[in-house]
């Protein structure tokens, strides 16, 4: 049996033409991971928002730099010192509500000291 190469994996070469040569390496882009930055250098900032929501008012908190990882945890800590629903997605952290107080008093006693309130 013929060792498999783990550089070669067949799941990274989906959509690319097969070649005959046995040494061809397919040539992957790799993303690059965003680094999260630490809690007292994100600038992040709280608003309230209408836009789209069928009239709804919710919490807005954008500027955060880091990995969506990091967000959904940062936005799950945030639902639930809250009580209430929201989603973290594409750097923003939406909470259902008008809580712009108290999700900014949050991220600060949270350690991001950056954070600041908007409209």
């Amino acid at each position: 049996m013929a060792k498999s190469n783990k550089n070669n994996d067949w799941k990274d070469r989906l959509n690319v033409v097969y070649s005959t040569n046995p040494d061809f390496c397919y040539e992957t882009e790799n993303e690059e991971e965003t680094v999260t930055l630490p809690p007292a250098q994100q600038r992040l900032r709280v608003r309230l928002d209408r836009k789209n929501r069928g009239g709804k008012t919710v919490t807005l908190v954008t500027g955060f730099t880091g990995t969506d990882e990091d967000l959904k945890e940062l936005g799950k800590m945030l639902k639930n010192k809250c009580g209430t629903g929201g989603s973290a997605k594409d750097g923003e952290i939406i909470i259902q509500g008008e809580l712009k107080e108290k999700v900014a008093e949050l991220l600060l006693k949270a350690g991001y000291t950056q954070t600041k309130t908007a409209g």
